[in-house]
């Protein structure tokens, strides 16, 4: 039986709206999954960094691009042993510098994704998919990386329909 895994970075503190900074307990790529995981069967993994950024949003945006620009690889909490198991990995993160979070990469290179399916789901504030897509074709050869879901951060909460219609035409409901 073919078995699906969320593993997602998400970040709370300070975030940016549309405009605006906002505080906020969850962060938007977690609202979407908390929706996902209602929708499918899945087990789910939170890729968390052992020292994480800043709750400052603009201290968090230069900590990130310090890493992009170092090809950091920050160390995280916590590794699944395996990902065997699973046939289809969602990839759930947000857009920080046009592509993912460092550790989003960590979590990546630690495994051998040849076989699975990966569907890459970036929340933003209007940079779209940016060159996660690529980027995660790049470090996982020999997957299949179909299409992502672009979900705009402000809109989480409200992003249901257009999630379940994606999950469906992925095969997952």
């Amino acid at each position: 039986m073919a078995k699906t895994l969320i593993a997602y970075f998400s970040r709370a503190d300070e975030n940016y709206f549309g405009g605006a900074m906002r505080y906020v307990k969850v962060g938007n790529t977690e609202i979407v999954v908390n929706d996902m995981k209602k929708m499918i069967e899945a087990d789910t993994f939170k890729i968390e960094m052992k020292n994480p950024y800043s709750p400052v949003y603009m201290t968090c945006i230069d900590e990130a691009k310090k890493d992009l620009r170092a090809k950091a690889r920050p160390e995280l909490v916590s590794m699944p042993d395996s990902i065997d198991e699973y046939d289809t990995v969602i990839l759930a993160y947000p857009n920080y510098w046009g592509t993912m979070p460092m550790a989003v990469f960590t979590f990546l290179e630690k495994f051998d994704f040849s076989g699975k399916t990966i569907l890459p789901l970036c929340t933003n504030e209007g940079s779209g998919m940016g060159g996660s897509e690529r980027d995660i074709k790049k470090t996982c050869p020999g997957a299949e990386v179909r299409r992502g879901l672009s979900v705009t951060g402000s809109e989480a909460a409200n992003a249901a329909p257009r999630v379940r219609r994606w999950l469906a035409e992925n095969g997952l409901m």
